[in-house]
């Protein structure tokens, strides 16, 4: 498989879950809508949005939900943005989000939240005895008369859980608070049905688990919010209903979107549903086999992702820094007191992967700690 991507044969890739790979055919598809938008751009540009709209209904049949409902964004924290920045905070209101929040939504909701007046109240994730009961009681005990909005991982990005998010929402709805759920790691890595979910909000990326190229990701959102969504760049759509806001915010190159298409034919050429299982199963075996080597632990996170806690007492960024110098990533968060290693599997890697990110791991740990 490794040959459907350009990837450095020196170095062993076992982070696709932070920036995805695009392979060969979807970059070809990219250059194609390139050559067309050139070859003469007033045209491409009067055609774009019927373009785009082919692209989102191609995307909302993969997500179970349907085109019309979905934006093109540049990435998911984007869409975040897009949906925090577009309330009508107060003093006192509350936005609750996970412990294992992203970082850069973190960031988004503090500046949000702060503008306001308003404040973050944060649900603790159980961890590492992860528990679907817990989380759900964390976030209902989090949920208060004063919550606008609770911004919900589908698949947390440091930890890699694969979190319950059907119940979570249900639970935010009983206390009649909106949801916006961070699906970055989600579309491609499991087996995803929106409107199952029933959140009023989902964002994700498409070049991630998909291989789309970068700069593509789509904001779906329930009809009955999209009146009072703003996407965080306005233009000449203003007040023109949701796509005419989000499918024109300026000039820009849209040939990442225009390509989620064939990067979903190329899922699908790669298994679709029975590629997405065997990453799963092959990140948890890779994670066991890590833990083994290492004589620790790995947390079962339900995803194409392992997490391993590791023997190492110094900052995590600086273990990570020495694994890009051994010729490997894998990031190294600190979680709960611990540092942990996250590992992703894909299609072009098997197990023999994690054996040799094993051997890297226990010898970069070797050297003196700082």
């Amino acid at each position: 498989m490794r040959s459907e991507w350009r990837l450095d044969p020196d170095f062993l890739t076992v982070n696709h879950g932070s920036f995805g790979a695009t392979p060969l055919c979807v970059r070809a598809e990219q250059d194609g809508w390139r050559e067309r938008m050139e070859a003469q751009p007033s045209r491409f540009m009067a055609q774009l949005p019927s373009l785009l709209r082919a692209a989102a209904d191609r995307l909302g049949a993969f997500l179970g939900a349907e085109g019309r409902d979905i934006a093109f964004v540049d990435n998911a924290t984007t869409g975040c943005n897009a949906v925090l920045r577009s309330l009508a905070l107060r003093a006192g209101d509350e936005i609750a989000v996970l412990s294992h929040v992203y970082g850069a939504v973190r960031n988004t909701v503090r500046y949000a939240t702060e503008r306001a007046g308003a404040a973050i109240v944060e649900a603790e994730v159980p961890f590492p005895e992860v528990s679907d009961d817990g989380t759900v009681a964390a976030v209902a005990a989090a949920l208060t008369d004063r919550t606008r909005l609770a911004v919900i991982d589908h698949i947390a990005s440091h930890s890699a859980l694969v979190l319950p998010v059907a119940r979570i929402v249900a639970a935010c709805h009983a206390r009649g608070v909106p949801v916006l759920i961070d699906g970055a790691h989600a579309p491609g890595q499991i087996d995803l049905d929106i409107a199952a979910l029933d959140a009023d909000y989902y964002t994700g990326n498409c070049h991630k688990w998909l291989c789309a190229p970068k700069g593509s990701a789509f904001l779906w959102v329930r009809p009955d919010r999209q009146a009072a969504l703003h996407p965080t760049t306005i233009s000449h759509g203003l007040d023109g209903g949701f796509l005419a806001e989000f499918d024109w915010t300026g000039t820009r190159d849209p040939s990442a979107a225009l390509s989620v298409p064939a990067a979903l034919d190329f899922h699908e050429r790669l298994g679709g549903a029975a590629l997405r299982a065997r990453n799963i199963a092959l990140a948890a075996e890779g994670a066991a086999l890590v833990a083994r080597r290492l004589n620790t632990e790995a947390v079962a996170t339900g995803g194409a992702m392992g997490l391993i806690r590791l023997p190492w007492d110094g900052p995590p960024q600086e273990l990570r820094a020495r694994l890009l110098a051994a010729g490997t990533d894998a990031p190294v968060n600190a979680i709960a007191g611990a540092n942990w290693l996250r590992l992703s599997a894909f299609a072009y890697n098997e197990l023999d992967d994690f054996a040799r990110l094993a051997d890297l791991v226990a010898d970069v740990m070797r050297e003196e700690q700082p």
